[in-house]
C-alpha cells in the first residue's frame, strides 16, 4: 500500500549504490541512434594515450534523449547565469567549436 501511496503523490524512491555515486570521468561523449534509441557512450581519453575506453553506456527512448537535452539546456543556462559563459576553444572561420582533440597535442598515430 505504501509503494501506491508514493505513486499517488508522484514521489520516486530512488537508490544510489556507493559504488554508482562516486561516478565514472568522461571527457567525451559519443552519441549514436537508431529509430528506436539514442545510446550515449561516455569515454575517457587519456592524453598520449592511443586507446580510449567507454566507461558507461546509456540507452535512451527518443523521448527521454529530448528531455534529456531539455534538462541539460536549463541547467547550463542556470550554471552560466551563476557563473558566467562557459568558453569553448575557437575554430578558425569564426566557429565557436573546435574539433575534439583527439591526441591532446602529444605525438599523431600511425597505422
Amino acid at each position: 500500500m505504501a509503494d501506491e501511496k508514493e505513486n499517488v503523490t508522484g514521489k520516486i524512491n530512488i537508490e544510489l549504490s556507493e559504488e554508482v555515486a562516486q561516478g565514472e570521468y568522461s571527457n567525451l561523449a559519443i552519441i549514436t541512434h537508431s529509430t528506436a534509441e539514442f545510446v550515449v557512450d561516455f569515454v575517457n581519453m587519456m592524453p598520449n594515450t592511443p586507446k580510449a575506453k567507454v566507461k558507461s553506456r546509456v540507452i535512451l527512448a527518443p523521448q527521454h534523449a529530448k528531455r534529456l537535452m531539455r534538462a541539460l539546456s536549463d541547467n547550463i543556462r542556470k550554471f552560466e547565469a551563476q557563473y558566467g559563459e562557459i568558453s569553448e576553444p575557437e575554430q578558425g572561420g569564426g566557429s565557436t567549436t573546435a574539433p575534439f582533440p583527439m591526441n591532446f597535442g602529444g605525438p599523431a598515430g600511425e597505422a
